[in-house]
């Protein structure tokens, strides 16, 4: 999340249906959390191990360590940047944090077992597209109710917008402190070399049309520079999936599985995207772009990053959401000041999707002994504008230089501390970098004005009753789905007929019916 933006961003853990994709904004608010702590992770067994009591000031006297567990790689400046955040912890809360991180590359693997092995730890990274719904329902996550959260997390409490608690309800319960961030458009758009565009005076590229003729112009003239930079097979991410399929004709996709629903269809009917003539319409495009040169025929095995390499000169086009393409645009022109850059938008005429709120967030353990101090330490890293600028931003001076109140300067130690999933913090705190172009803003402006909402915007499905199918359906798409996408089958027509036939002997039609039975009752509801 691919890994998320540099402010980090990879989402490299999603499916061919493109990264992370969750749409946000006002869903129907679900009935009230129940008050009452689940049975088996009660608060009071929580707070009587740490001498803080259910409903009175909680008891900080007795100094707690808490162990939380984040994504990314450990920051080379890790040991500097906690040492601050730890001397604000103790001074506010008498408590201190420590880290263990999840490699980007191993992440899903060891991240379930912490739960199954029950280790000991307070925090946790979650999100929807991390295991969110799987762990809460499984048992893995405190029950949040209002009582703990009004009373041990209250700055967060009243300034997260009721909408933001909402979505993250799962059978009406919460289960995790959300990041509190404006619009963060989960829509994917190119990023492309505006000077060869000129060089060779091509239109703007503002369709698959004019985008399609930039990238045959580059292979054709530029020798040493791939016109664009396709994900690793291995991630099953064609990011001109999410633009030309689910963005363009305005379809909801579900990660890690090949359906979805159109956002206008009141009844919400399932069906396979793989299956439509919009996606017969794509692999013809795709096939004339992969015998063009648009892409290396060797993307089902390349372990290159397609972010160094953009900067690096070797690619003149890639793909991902406007924040992350930002911060790549910003930092290849400050290394290129040569070069002109542009933002395009292929799908300039779909409706907008913002993530909801559980696109990122923190959750408590459930055997947690320090939960009521866990949820104090979450509230101070959103809401206390010291901790906020040092577990976002690193130390002023070193790490980042402060711009007044809301901006901030990279300096050359900047990715020394950014590395990890420090936005689950994100709030109205928030600093702007002040090298973040002011093309990305200006989407960011447009595409504000074109979110928009419906009934299955925070639905999430529950794979827990088809999990199994679910994992071969991913496996078939990686062999079957990324070589016909990537132009490397020659029959189109066999292709896909192979992968519908693959899918379906995996199990894709039981997902289908167990998807649109969880559809049907959560519109009912």
């Amino acid at each position: 999340m691919i890994k998320r933006s540099k402010r980090q961003l990879g989402l490299a853990v999603t499916s061919m249906l493109a990264a992370t994709m969750v749409l946000s904004a006002c869903g129907q608010a679900n009935k009230a959390a129940d008050n009452s702590p689940a049975a088996n992770n009660t608060a009071a067994s929580n707070s009587t191990n740490t001498g803080e009591k259910g409903n009175t000031a909680a008891d900080t006297s007795t100094e707690v360590k808490l162990k939380m567990v984040l994504l990314g790689a450990k920051p080379a400046d890790y040991d500097q940047v906690f040492a601050e955040i730890n001397k604000n912890l103790k001074e506010k809360i008498n408590a201190t944090v420590e880290a263990e991180f999840l490699a980007w590359s191993d992440w899903s693997q060891k991240y379930p077992l912490k739960f199954a092995a029950n280790e000991d730890f307070d925090i946790i990274y979650t999100s929807n597209w991390a295991q969110y719904t799987d762990q809460a329902t499984k048992g893995g996550f405190l029950e949040l109710t209002d009582d703990l959260l009004s009373q041990y997390a209250p700055q967060t409490w009243a300034a997260m917008p009721k909408v933001k608690w909402d979505q993250a309800r799962i059978n009406d319960k919460i289960y995790m402190i959300p990041s509190n961030k404006a619009n963060e458009f989960t829509d994917k758009l190119v990023l492309i070399r505006d000077d060869l565009r000129e060089k060779y005076g091509l239109e703007p590229v503002n369709s698959p049309e004019t985008y399609a003729a930039y990238l045959k112009a580059v292979a054709k003239n530029e020798k040493g520079i791939t016109p664009y930079g396709l994900e690793s097979a291995e991630t099953n991410n064609h990011n001109l999936d999410k633009q030309l399929l689910v963005q363009k004709n305005n379809w909801k996709e579900f990660a890690g599985i090949p359906f979805t629903v159109k956002t206008d269809d009141a009844k919400a009917q399932v069906f396979n995207m793989y299956e439509t003539p919009e996606f017969d319409q794509l692999l013809t495009y795709y096939k004339d772009l992969a015998d063009n040169g648009g892409w290396s025929r060797n993307a089902l095995t390349s372990k290159s990053s397609t972010t160094d390499d953009f900067k690096a000169g070797k690619l003149a086009s890639m793909s991902h959401n406007v924040t992350a393409l930002g911060g790549v645009m910003a930092d290849a022109l400050k290394a290129h000041p040569d070069w002109k850059l542009a933002l395009a938008d292929l799908s300039p005429d779909s409706k907008k999707s913002a993530a909801i709120s559980t696109q990122n967030g923190m959750a408590i353990h459930a055997t947690s002994k320090k939960a009521e101090r866990a949820l104090m330490a979450l509230d101070l890293f959103q809401n206390d504008k010291q901790l906020h600028d040092l577990v976002m931003y690193g130390i002023a001076g070193t790490n980042y230089t402060p711009e007044g109140d809301d901006k901030f300067s990279k300096t050359d130690k900047f990715a020394n501390y950014n590395s990890f999933s420090n936005w689950s913090w994100t709030s109205t705190l928030d600093r702007v970098d002040t090298n973040y172009p002011q093309a990305a803003q200006e989407i960011e402006k447009q595409w504000a004005g074109k979110v928009f909402n419906y009934e299955l915007e925070s639905f999430v499905f529950d794979k827990t009753k088809v999990v199994n199918e679910v994992a071969n359906v991913g496996n078939v798409m990686t062999r079957y789905l990324a070589p016909l996408e990537y132009g490397l089958i020659k029959d189109l027509d066999k292709g896909k007929a192979d992968l519908i036939k693959q899918m379906k002997a995996a199990g894709s039609d039981k997902i289908q019916a167990e998807l649109q039975s969880q559809i049907d009752a959560f519109l009912a509801k």
